[in-house]
């Protein structure tokens, strides 16, 4: 029986390379997110194997209607969907928007996956893998994107425990800087990225090849005993523990 995957903001960046791996280790991938155009451009590049189910992964009703839609068996559910909402809403200037501001990177990073789980943990086989993408965030800061990806660890080590008795296992990647995605909108000031470089060991920005080799890797069968656990992909930019 093919394994099936389905990955949540898979048409650009992390996702789409998240995609690009899984299927070539064989697994029908189902990518989705919140533009039909972005998905429909990943599916025609990616080739056979993909096809997309666009929904918006905060909203409880756009899930429930995509379900249908969605594989009826889930072997492997990467969470993906999400990025620092701060970078494209204006500075909070009094409490009311410092409130609007957090509970966006909340609903973006850590609801949405919360609420694609639940949705699909009726679907998930046993033996599956849920992965939640992270970020370096979590230990270094970055205000409610930080806090956001923080609060993932602590729910994934609950999902780990809830989940584990089905043989299903739940972990973490949690990517330092990575480039050629969308998450710096515009793009990320040279002095900025030269900063965020020399922090690393091995003297490079991310690819989103490496962070989705990691995910492939802990969607294998070789992983079974991985679980409730966060994988730093950054270089050494944060050597975690």
């Amino acid at each position: 029986m093919t394994r099936t995957a389905v990955v949540t903001g898979g048409g650009t960046g992390i996702g789409r390379a998240t995609a690009a791996a899984l299927a070539a280790d064989g697994l029908e991938v189902v990518i989705t997110g919140r533009r039909k155009d972005v998905l429909d451009r990943a599916v025609a590049e990616l080739g056979r194997g993909v096809r997309a189910v666009p929904f918006d992964a905060t909203v409880p009703a756009e899930i429930e209607a995509a379900l249908p839609e969605l594989p009826q068996r889930v072997e492997v559910l990467v969470n993906n969907a999400g990025g620092n909402t701060d970078l494209s809403r204006p500075e909070p200037r009094d409490l009311a928007g410092l409130r609007a501001a957090w509970l966006a990177n909340l609903e973006a990073n850590l609801v949405s996956a919360v609420l694609v789980t639940a949705a699909l943990t009726p679907r998930l086989a046993d033996g599956g893998r849920v992965v939640t993408l992270g970020s370096i965030a979590a230990a270094k800061g970055a205000a409610g994107y930080g806090a956001a990806k923080a609060g993932g660890l602590a729910w994934n080590a609950e999902l780990a425990f809830r989940l584990g008795g089905r043989g299903i296992t739940a972990n973490v990647v949690a990517p330092g800087l990575v480039e050629e995605t969308e998450f710096f909108g515009d793009g990320l000031p040279e002095q900025r990225r030269t900063a965020l470089v020399a922090q690393t060991a091995t003297g490079r920005a991310g690819r989103g090849e490496d962070v989705a080799a990691t995910i492939a890797f802990l969607a294998s069968a070789g992983a079974g005993h991985i679980t409730g656990q966060v994988v730093h992909v950054n270089g050494g930019a944060h050597l975690g523990g």
